[in-house]
C-alpha cells in the first residue's frame, strides 16, 4: 500500500510544527515547510522532509509540489496552516496591511489548493485541511481584517467541499479557539502597523491589557491538541466539514446564532466595563 504523504505549511512553530510531528509519529511521509528553512532543522532531524515555502510565492509552491510528486508520486493531504493575525480598528489598518493579511491567509491557501488538486483529482482521493479559527465564524471589534480573512477561507472551503465531492476529495476546516503559540506575540507586532486615528484608544487599551486574543487566556489549548484533530481529519474515511478545537471554540462558534442587535449591545456593554 502506497505510504500517505502530507504537505504542511507554516511549520516553523506552533500548530504546524506539532502537526508535522503528529503525522510523522503515525508513519506518514511529511513535508514540513516554512519561509525560513533554518526554523525547520529540528523537524528534519526528526525525520521530516523540509523545504522553503512562502505561500505568497507561486514559484515556491510549484517547486515544492513538483518535488513531492517526483519523490513520492502522491500528495495525500494538504494542510494549509500558514497564517497570522492583523488586528486593529478597520479605519486604522492601512490598505497595505489588509492586502498582506489576505495574501497570506486567503490567497496562499488558494494557490496551494490549485497546485495540488490536479494530482488529487487524477488519484480520485485526498484531503485538504484548512486551518481556520473560531474567528472564521464570529467577528469581534478590532478583528475585522483578520476575521474577514478567515471568513473568506471558510466560504472558499464550503464551496470547494461541494465541488470536490464527485472526485472523492475531502475538505475540512479546523477551527481552534485560543492556542498556546506565538500567535499573540506576532499579532502585537502587527498592530504596531496601525495608523492610529486617535478615535479608538479604548480598543488599544483593551488589546494591551488583556490576553484574550493570545493563547494564555481561559480555554487555551496546546498546539498538540490541535494537531491531533488535524491528523484525525486527514485519517478519517468520511471527515466532518468543521472541527472546532477546544471548549472555547465550541462555545464561541455558537455566538453566530445571537441576533445582531443583541450582539452589538453586548460589545457596547463590554466596552463600558473594560
Amino acid at each position: 500500500m502506497q505510504p500517505k504523504t502530507v504537505l504542511i505549511t507554516g511549520c516553523s512553530s506552533g500548530i504546524g510544527r506539532a502537526a508535522a510531528l503528529a503525522f510523522l509519529d503515525e508513519g506518514w511521509t511529511v513535508y514540513a515547510t516554512a519561509r525560513d528553512p533554518s526554523d525547520l532543522e529540528t523537524l528534519g532531524e526528526a525525520g521530516c522532509n523540509t523545504d522553503r515555502l512562502d505561500v505568497t510565492n507561486q514559484d515556491d509552491i510549484d517547486r515544492v509540489v513538483d518535488r513531492i510528486l517526483d519523490e513520492n508520486g502522491v500528495i495525500s493531504c494538504l494542510v494549509n496552516n500558514a497564517g497570522y493575525g492583523q488586528f486593529g480598528p478597520i479605519e486604522d489598518v492601512p490598505i497595505e496591511q489588509v492586502e498582506k493579511q489576505y495574501a497570506v491567509n486567503v490567497y496562499g491557501p488558494h494557490r496551494l489548493i490549485r497546485a495540488v488538486l490536479p494530482h488529487m483529482r487524477r488519484e480520485e482521493r485526498g484531503t485538504v485541511i484548512n486551518i481556520s479559527s473560531v474567528a472564521g465564524r464570529v467577528v469581534f471589534p478590532g478583528g475585522g481584517v483578520y476575521c474577514g480573512s478567515k471568513f473568506a477561507l471558510e466560504a472558499m472551503s464550503d464551496a470547494l467541499r461541494a465541488e470536490l465531492e464527485p472526485f472523492g476529495i475531502d475538505v475540512v476546516l479546523v477551527e481552534p479557539g485560543p492556542v498556546t503559540t506565538n500567535f499573540s506575540k506576532r499579532a502585537g507586532n502587527e498592530i504596531e502597523a496601525a495608523d492610529r486615528s486617535g478615535a479608538y484608544e479604548d480598543f488599544y487599551g483593551i488589546f494591551d491589557d488583556t490576553e484574550a486574543i493570545g493563547g494564555d487566556g481561559p480555554g487555551a489549548v496546546s498546539p498538540q491538541r490541535v494537531a491531533e484533530d488535524i491528523l484525525n481529519a486527514a485519517s478519517a474515511t468520511k471527515p466532518v466539514a468543521r472541527v472546532p478545537v477546544g471548549t472555547a471554540a465550541r462555545i464561541g462558534v455558537l455566538a453566530r446564532f445571537i441576533p445582531d442587535a443583541i450582539r452589538d449591545q453586548l460589545w457596547s456593554v463590554i466596552r463600558r466595563f473594560t
